[in-house]
C-alpha cells in the first residue's frame, strides 16, 4: 500500500464484498417461499467435475412453492437430484425423467428458529470479516506512519474513518439480519 487513500479504499472495498457475500448467503437461507438462489449454488458432479446448478441447469420457480429444475443435459438429472439431498437444505427433489421439481414444505416453528440461529451465525461470521479487515488496515497505516508516509495526525484522522466505516458496515449487515429473520419467520 503506497498511500493512506490507497489503504482506506481497499478497506471500504473489502468490506462492502463481505456485506455482499452474506447477502448472497442469506439469499441461499430457505424461508418458505420458492427461490432459485436456494439451489443455484448447489455443487453437481457434472462428468467427474463439481459444478454449480445453474451452470447446468436452468432453475425457475413458477408456483411459490415449487422449484423446477431443467437439466440442459438430461443424463445429468441423476447427479442433480444426489446433490440437492447431500446439500440438507431441507427438501426432497422428485426427478420424472425430464425435469427435476423440488416443492419447499412450509417451514414449522422449529425449524424457523434453526434458520434464524443460522443467519445469527453467518451475521457474526460476516461482522467478524470486516472487524479483521479494520484490523488489517489500522496496523497499514500505522506502518505508513513509522514509515514516515503520514504523518500523526492524518494517522489519527485515517483511523477514525476506517472506525466510521467499521461501524456503518456493521450497522448494514444488522440491518440485513434482522430483515432475514422477520422474513423467516413470517407464517
Amino acid at each position: 500500500m503506497e498511500s493512506i487513500d490507497d489503504v482506506l479504499l481497499d478497506a471500504d472495498d473489502k468490506m462492502s464484498k463481505s456485506v455482499e457475500f452474506l447477502h448472497e448467503q442469506f439469499a441461499g437461507l430457505r424461508t418458505g417461499k420458492a427461490s432459485p438462489a436456494l439451489v443455484e449454488n448447489v455443487k453437481v458432479m457434472y462428468y467427474g467435475t463439481p459444478t454449480r446448478l445453474r451452470e447446468i441447469a436452468n432453475i425457475a420457480t413458477p408456483e411459490a412453492r415449487l422449484i423446477v429444475i431443467n437439466s440442459y443435459d438430461p443424463n445429468a438429472l441423476p447427479e442433480i437430484e444426489k446433490a440437492i439431498l447431500a446439500a440438507n437444505l431441507g427438501v426432497t427433489p422428485m426427478n420424472d425423467g425430464r425435469v427435476i421439481r423440488v416443492p419447499i414444505p412450509e417451514l414449522n416453528q422449529e425449524r424457523r428458529t434453526e434458520l434464524t440461529k443460522v443467519a445469527r451465525r453467518m451475521a457474526e461470521e460476516a461482522r467478524v470479516a470486516i472487524r479483521n479487515v479494520r484490523r488489517d488496515a489500522n496496523e497499514h497505516i500505522k506502518t505508513l506512519q513509522k514509515n514516515s508516509k503520514a504523518t500523526e495526525d492524518e494517522r489519527d484522522q485515517s483511523l477514525v474513518q476506517i472506525q466510521k466505516d467499521t461501524d456503518t458496515y456493521i450497522g448494514k449487515i444488522d440491518d440485513i439480519l434482522k430483515a432475514k429473520e422477520k422474513d423467516v419467520m413470517a407464517v
